[in-house]
């Protein structure tokens, strides 16, 4: 076989598996998370279950506590 057609055949190769790996693991996306503080939530937030479940009560689906000041923010995806 010719040194340039092996070349060529190796190098065909090599970006059709390049190509193929990219299609099995598919583009990563991340969806964007708006948060609000919460307007239940009293005290200081010690507790992501807590601000959760208040979160929960609010209609947004998780609440984790942030900040300084600990308060309670209520997540949704945007």
């Amino acid at each position: 076989m010719n040194p340039s057609i092996m070349k060529m055949f190796t190098a065909m190769l090599l970006v059709a598996m390049c190509l193929m790996a990219n299609e099995i693991g598919g583009p990563m996306v991340e969806a964007r998370t708006c948060e609000t503080r919460s307007h239940k939530f009293k005290g200081t937030c010690f507790s992501d279950t807590n601000c959760a479940n208040v979160c929960h009560s609010e209609g947004f689906p998780d609440g984790k506590c942030r900040g300084f000041r600990r308060r309670c923010f209520c997540t949704r995806p945007c």
